[in-house]
């Protein structure tokens, strides 16, 4: 099997998702509403951060995604995109790190929503927030829910994402409108002035927060990996990205003012932030339950998302496993689900392993920011071929694009908007190798998260390597 008859259908990958489904994949994908605690930390600056971030990466991004998703439309998306601009090689790095980041991000993610659902059961169940025991046992049981699912199809695994996606935005809404309460009835807890909102870029911290903003509108690369398993993907896309960026960009603005309105900027907890917003507003208004409610969505919120991630990237390695890089067990599909459950169950083990490698050693708190660091260098790398592929293709192929849904700029705005989108996401890959201010051990800090990374990809050179050794054999 191939990755061009992958395209057509042939090895049995089922067409199941519409524009609605990717829609709401989108939101269970990309909302991570962690990351408005983390924005929310810096103050009102935050907010011209998103704007910034909105339109220096999330547009270009998105415009990047809606051409090459037709341009080189099937499944592996971005694997398939930088491999036609720039070759085999490129093409593999772009696939294995943005799947191996993923190693490094369902933990961060799996430990957010364990931290956040202990705050459904209040001040008795928070007692156990700094347990490795009992935070193992949640991502571990979520880990491997997500994945069984995932292996017995998208038809079934679907439904966990949809549900995610649902209350993620019921969350962003009740957050939206308690917010827009509080100010109404209680005016902001956190001053915002024009002079506030204005970013201090001489603060590492300001840089820190960019980063973490450009890993937090990531995720519209996602969908397109799975084209093969997309209705008609040249026009479900192309609806399911604009619809997605409105609401994507809406609610972390709005949120994150939200969380500003509610608390003040000091006191804003980075995984409890939103329960603990919307808990203090519900004691101003005589509803103590109002932060529980939140943080049960939350909860559930984010292991769809997880859900959506462990299931879209899963088909890299099973891409990549096609075209002979990787171990060819990754290529196969299970005969009655039709779905990669080679690298679904891989993909379980190895996040496993670094889960438990994170929880050693360090506190509950310095290894999440452990793991956001390494998220960000690993996955915002492959973006970095994206949003070059966008304006290399479109120049190749000047006067042979019939047929093809270009995006609505013209090619000096597709250089612009690529090398925009390529500034930004290198800026926040540079700062997202700098150590927080409050890390116990700095220099231990940098060899997990840069150290961890160069490992990573080392390791998958390898992979291409011998897996290219293979191929000149079987051509022989």
């Amino acid at each position: 099997m191939t990755t061009a008859s992958m395209a057509s259908g042939e090895p049995g990958l089922r067409r199941v998702l519409g524009t609605w489904d990717l829609v709401l994949f989108n939101i269970a994908a990309m909302v991570a509403l962690r990351w408005l605690s983390m924005a929310a930390q810096v103050g009102p600056s935050s907010l011209t951060l998103w704007l910034l971030g909105l339109v220096g990466f999330f547009v270009p991004l998105a415009l990047a995604v809606l051409e090459l998703s037709s341009r080189v439309p099937g499944e592996g998306g971005l694997y398939l995109w930088s491999k036609a601009a720039f070759g085999d090689m490129h093409g593999f790095i772009a696939g294995w790190t943005y799947w191996i980041s993923n190693l490094a991000y369902f933990p961060s993610a799996l430990l957010f929503s364990a931290g956040i659902f202990l705050h459904v059961g209040g001040d008795r169940w928070l007692a156990h927030a700094g347990d490795s025991r009992y935070n193992l046992v949640y991502c571990l049981s979520v880990l491997w829910v997500a994945s069984g699912l995932g292996i017995l199809g998208l038809e079934r695994a679907k439904w966990l994402q949809n549900i995610g996606g649902i209350a993620t935005w019921s969350a962003a809404t009740l957050i939206l409108v308690a917010g827009a309460y509080a100010a109404y009835r209680f005016g902001s807890a956190t001053t915002m002035s024009a002079a506030h909102l204005l970013p201090d870029f001489g603060k590492i911290t300001t840089f820190s927060t960019l980063a973490t903003i450009a890993l937090a509108y990531q995720g519209l690369e996602l969908g397109p990996i799975m084209g093969g398993e997309i209705r008609d993907p040249r026009r479900q896309i192309p609806r399911a990205t604009i619809i997605s960026c409105v609401v994507i960009a809406a609610i972390y603005i709005a949120g994150t003012a939200s969380l500003l309105v509610a608390l003040p900027t000091a006191t804003i907890d980075v995984i409890g932030g939103i329960p603990q917003a919307l808990t203090a507003i519900g004691e101003r208004i005589g509803l103590p339950l109002f932060g529980q409610l939140t943080a049960a969505l939350v909860a559930i919120g984010t292991v769809g998302s997880i859900a959506a991630w462990i299931t879209g990237t899963a088909r890299l390695p099973f891409v990549v496993g096609l075209d002979r890089y990787l171990p060819a067990a990754l290529g196969r599909l299970h005969p009655r689900y039709g779905t990669p459950h080679v690298a679904l169950l891989i993909q379980g083990v190895l996040t496993s392993l670094v889960l438990i490698a994170a929880l050693s050693g360090a506190s509950i708190h310095e290894a999440y920011i452990i793991l956001i660091d390494m998220t960000a260098i690993m996955s915002l790398l492959p973006l970095l071929y994206i949003l070059l592929a966008f304006p290399l293709l479109r120049r190749r192929a000047a006067g042979q694009n019939q047929g093809i849904d270009l995006s609505p700029v013209s090619s000096v705005g597709c250089w612009l908007a690529g090398l925009t989108g390529f500034a930004m996401i290198s800026l926040a890959i540079i700062t997202s190798m700098i150590p927080p201010s409050d890390s116990s051990n700095p220099a231990l800090f940098l060899l997990k998260v840069v150290g961890g990374s160069a490992l990573l990809i080392a390791i998958g050179l390898l992979f291409y390597r011998h897996g290219q050794r293979r191929v000149r054999g079987t051509t022989r």
